[in-house]
């Protein structure tokens, strides 16, 4: 057979086999899997790359009437329902008989499962054929990271009781897990909100089914009630002054501030202390679902061993002063939170095996970002940020430090 011309003859040979498939979910996850190849090499918009791709191959194949390629247009339309054209697409004449039920599932039951600390939630629906000739009941898993605010993988797959018991089984094995049942409109929008995000990355996470299943995963999410209808979005939002003085006022009288010296800081230690816990509160601010309470080992690291490194210029005593109103900080998170005692040390112990390599990367400066060594030299050489003509002058004498022009 010569090598197809097009990417549309391409996706055709590739269906070439997809009546001697068994089912109308066999058939979907193949017809998501070749779309898959659209979504992954997309470099932005992903999702509506995928559609406009279907539209195109629509339009490309109307007139192709074997049972293959009247079929896998069957499929797409399904899987694309929004494509231009996917209304008008029949199953021809000699598909197979499953291909009638091509996404005419409906919702068997939500859960959802994740760690105590917040950093990543898994998303969990079984659907099943309106008839059996569809295929067997099967489940769509969406795991949101809340640490980058993106649907990081996907899944379709059965069988689906089997896979909701193991979940269950390995969440109720693990004091760090939780397992419960979700309100199908709230994971609708949870799910669909993050995975929006997924679609615009330039590269998306490595490993996972994310790519082949993705096409899959939109039509079953719009088999869920709408984001319109969920409960209130569960989104926050970065504090606002206001809240950061509550927050900040509220630790400084708390049993862990005390634990760690914190409620009687001493006047010279006052400046370091406020900047740290300003830090923190800026640390969470930066995430996308924005929380100053939610700390875990994984949030604590990102902070100690890069981010602040990144965006702040600390002196000696900042330096020190840090990991002390970090560990008392997320302590007292811990408790607000309700974690288990389990959790909370977990997270304190992973601040303390951290604290090492937080001075050793401090001491060599080799994570600053550009600006925070410039702002970093400035103040070694004794200039104040706040004077003007100090800055210009500091500026001036050290331009070829801050641009690669020497002149």
């Amino acid at each position: 057979m010569a090598t197809p011309q097009t990417p549309y003859e391409a996706v055709l040979h590739a269906a070439r086999d997809v009546t001697r498939l068994d089912s109308a979910l066999d058939a979907e996850m193949l017809g998501a899997a070749l779309l898959g190849s659209v979504y992954a090499v997309a470099e932005t918009d992903r999702e509506t790359a995928v559609r406009e791709f279907v539209t195109g191959f629509l339009a490309a194949t109307a007139r192709r009437r074997s049972a293959a390629a009247t079929t896998i247009r069957a499929v797409f339309a399904a899987l694309v329902p929004d494509a231009e054209g996917a209304a008008r697409v029949r199953p021809g004449a000699y598909a197979p008989d499953w291909a009638a039920q091509l996404g005419r599932v409906h919702l068997t039951g939500t859960w959802a499962y994740g760690d105590v600390y917040g950093d990543q939630t898994s998303y969990l629906a079984t659907f099943a054929y309106d008839d059996v000739e569809g295929g067997p009941e099967h489940a769509m898993v969406a795991l949101v990271d809340h640490n980058i605010g993106i649907t990081k993988d996907v899944f379709v797959g059965g069988p689906a009781g089997r896979i909701v018991e193991q979940a269950r089984e390995i969440c109720t094995e693990d004091e760090f897990t939780w397992f419960r049942t979700e309100d199908a409109a709230r994971m609708h929008a949870e799910v669909s909100r993050h995975l929006a995000i997924t679609d615009q990355l330039g590269e998306l996470p490595g490993q996972g089914s994310l790519a082949t299943d993705r096409a899959l995963v939109g039509a079953r999410l719009a088999v869920l009630p709408g984001p319109a209808g969920a409960p209130d979005a569960e989104v926050a939002t970065p504090a606002t002054e206001a809240e950061r003085t509550r927050l900040v006022r509220g630790f400084l009288g708390s049993p862990e501030a005390a634990r760690f010296g914190l409620d009687a800081a001493t006047d010279a230690e006052l400046p370091s202390l406020h900047f740290c816990l300003g830090l923190l509160l800026d640390h969470a601010a930066s995430f996308p679902d924005a929380d100053p309470m939610r700390w875990s080992p994984t949030v604590a690291e990102l902070l100690l061993l890069d981010w602040v490194h990144r965006r702040a210029v600390l002196d000696m005593d900042d330096a020190a002063m840090l990991p002390r109103v970090l560990r008392g900080w997320t302590a007292y998170a811990s408790r607000q939170r309700g974690l288990p005692v389990a959790a909370a040390r977990r997270t304190d112990e992973a601040i303390e095996e951290m604290v090492p390599e937080f001075a050793r990367l401090y001491s060599t400066g080799e994570r600053r970002s550009p600006a925070t060594a410039a702002v970093a030299q400035l103040m070694a050489d004794g200039v104040d940020p706040d004077d003007p003509a100090a800055l210009d002058a500091w500026i001036e004498a050290n331009r070829h430090r801050l641009t690669d022009d020497p002149a």
